[in-house]
């Protein structure tokens, strides 16, 4: 790709000040016009040291209103970046749908910096790529444009502009013996950027490259990419506005909507009769209890993080085996997230983002009360998102569930089943116990009502997301004791088998 560019095209100052005339109020509109419609614009520059990343950002921003951007300057990772998977950084920084994020490097210095220092192996490449793809792919599906930009020099240029650099004291700081050592083996490098634009040039998010040879001309293309960008996304965005109004809302026939003996069911061949008796249930609650605080001691020890998520039905038990899974716990290793309907923070986000942001470093547990599983139950039967969201989600929770695992996590996924007269048993004792009352609300008598259609989701989402590495763990919740028990017992079985 870069050896056909032509490096030599040049713009002369006075015909970039006339287009900048009118490319710079064009910008200014669009970003304005983007804000209300909502629509997130990130901006990647990349390319080879000193082709002007910094020159260009700071030219860029010229035109925008500084109060709906951020620049972000990618450095190394920092020791607790290491500590989680290498797109959390990157994710906490995605912006609000009416925001502009503009990324000095970006997550693409693992595969192109990184590698050049063989920091990353080779058989990390592909998997590194996946990842990437799909990070582009979840926030481009969701709404945000992607704008990529490869700022590209020669090698003569280059140590040209470095020598500028290195003769001042004032601005020689800039100029690293990484970035030396890079022009020195310039075609090698050269040839790595060219592989990870060939890996990460896709539909939603193309890569343009910006000859920088002159800086008059570099400037008036990022201008001019950025701005068809954002008025392609507002194409799409009134495209897709009018196939959903187009849509028939009509439901499904009967034959594939509610005929229970074709679909394909996990929770019907639950024995919901397992128990336990209570000296059972205190002898081997007290033994797991003591194993799970010596293994949680180790896996700090040998800094492996662990992600658990309960799901379940509304007084299932999910309080109470997350209470007695974290009660010899060393409160300062783990953290407890309930996971409530998104807050106004939230809602302008990909509805990954709140989670992303509450991985745990490595060595630490994060237990989630209700998980993003959300989006494939509740939002997807109670409308709160569309069929295109909830259906293109198991895809989007697969692939982040295996970046967890990829990265060394353990992963566990329980579902707590209780059947519908055990649940209305509960929410009785709720009613009448004080202490118990705000556990129950209207909404969850309400939901009752959905019982079939939430099963039918349930069913759906546990095939279509128990993974080998993030697998589901069906829990018979009918019993308190055997539940907890159960679900204690599995946790402390994949940390002996992570261990071991």
């Amino acid at each position: 790709m870069l050896e056909q560019l032509d490096l030599t095209k040049k713009m002369s100052k006075k015909e970039c000040k006339e287009r900048m005339a009118v490319l710079e109020p064009e910008l200014s509109r669009l970003q304005r016009t983007l804000k209300a419609e909502k629509i997130p614009v990130i901006i990647v520059f990349e390319g080879f040291g000193a082709a002007g990343k910094g020159y260009q950002i700071s030219r860029l921003i010229r035109a925008l209103d500084p109060r709906g951007f951020y620049v972000h300057a990618i450095g190394p990772e920092s020791e607790e970046e290491k500590m989680h998977p290498f797109l959390w950084r990157f994710w906490t920084k995605t912006p609000a749908k009416d925001q502009i994020a503009i990324f000095d490097r970006s997550w693409y210095r693992k595969v192109l910096i990184e590698r050049f220092d063989q920091s990353v192996p080779d058989q990390k490449l592909t998997p590194h790529y996946n990842e990437i793809n799909s990070f582009e792919r979840q926030l481009c599906m969701d709404g945000a444009v992607i704008i990529k930009l490869f700022l590209a020099i020669d090698k003569k240029e280059q140590k040209k502009r470095f020598d500028n650099l290195l003769s001042s004291a004032s601005s020689a700081w800039r100029v690293s013996d990484d970035d030396l050592k890079r022009n020195k083996h310039f075609s090698q490098y050269k040839k790595i950027c060219d592989e990870m634009l060939e890996h990460t040039d896709t539909a939603c998010a193309p890569w343009t490259i910006i000859e920088s040879m002159d800086r008059e001309f570099a400037s008036v293309k990022i201008y001019t990419a950025v701005i068809e960008a954002m008025k392609a996304s507002l194409r799409r965005k009134s495209e897709n506005e009018k196939a959903t109004a187009s849509i028939s809302t009509d439901p499904l026939p009967a034959s594939e909507y509610s005929d229970s003996i074709l679909r394909t069911s996990s929770l019907q061949k639950v024995d919901l009769s397992l128990s336990m008796t209570r000296e059972e249930y205190r002898d081997q609650l007290k033994k797991l209890q003591k194993r799970i605080a010596e293994l949680h001691g180790e896996l700090y020890r040998r800094r492996i993080p662990v992600i658990i998520g309960f799901e379940g039905w509304d007084a299932g038990g999910k309080g109470g085996a997350i209470k007695r899974l974290t009660e010899r716990m060393d409160p300062r290793g783990y953290c407890v997230y309930p996971t409530a309907s998104p807050n106004d923070i939230e809602k302008v986000h990909h509805y990954l983002w709140r989670f992303w942001k509450n991985v745990p470093k490595d060595g630490h547990i994060a237990i989630f009360d209700r998980t993003w599983y959300g989006r494939v139950m509740v939002e997807r039967i109670e409308g709160f998102c569309t069929d295109a969201e909830w259906k293109r989600a198991y895809q989007e929770i697969n692939e982040m569930e295996k970046q967890f695992t990829q990265h060394g996590a353990i992963v566990l996924k329980f579902w707590l089943q209780i059947d519908k007269d055990e649940q209305e048993k509960r929410f009785r004792e709720r009613m009448d116990n004080p202490d118990k009352q705000w556990k129950i609300t209207d909404e969850d008598w309400r939901n009752r009502d959905k019982w079939e259609e939430y099963e039918r989701a349930v069913d759906e989402m546990l095939v279509r997301t128990s993974t080998t590495g993030a697998p589901w763990i069906i829990v018979e919740g009918n019993d308190k004791y055997y539940a907890r028990i159960k679900v204690l017992r599995t946790v402390v079985e994949a940390m002996e088998n992570r261990l071991n």
